[in-house]
């Protein structure tokens, strides 16, 4: 009679690297389809209309204007009289003295030298102004 030694089964092996992996690019493949679903819940209002509304920035002060032309030179104000760096720090500092919530229109040319940009910022900051707007140019749509 023979008797058969048997091998002793391994239990299967579970890899869980490979689960890993898995994983990830599962969630991956949810992440970016989630992203480009649009919303469902978009509400179309149209606000009533009233002879008596006030537009918005009328009630408030107009902002003071600093430009900057290509060449470095500055100008301030409406009438865009030209200044010295000094000038522009005595005309901040006059400005917030008479309107503490002063707000900072720069006009900046597309070749203006950034280095002076930053002189304005930095006068600004010591003017103790908080709000400070760049204005642009809309582009030209092609």
């Amino acid at each position: 009679m023979r008797f058969y030694l048997r091998k002793k089964r391994q239990p299967p092996a579970v890899i869980i690297v490979a689960l890993i992996d898995v994983l990830i690019v599962v969630m991956i493949f949810l992440m970016v389809t989630t992203s480009f679903k649009q919303p469902q819940f978009i509400l179309k209002l149209t606000l009533p209309e009233s002879t008596q509304a006030i537009k918005a920035g009328t009630s408030e002060a107009p902002p003071l204007v600093i430009s900057i032309e290509g060449d470095g030179n500055y100008r301030v104000g409406p009438d865009a009289r030209p200044v010295t760096l000094d000038q522009v720090k005595k005309e901040l500092m006059a400005e917030v003295a008479k309107n503490p919530q002063l707000k900072l229109t720069l006009t900046i040319d597309n070749k203006g030298p950034w280095g002076r940009v930053v002189k304005v910022m930095d006068a600004a900051k010591d003017a103790n102004i908080k709000n400070i707007v760049t204005s642009v140019r809309q582009a030209a749509q092609p």
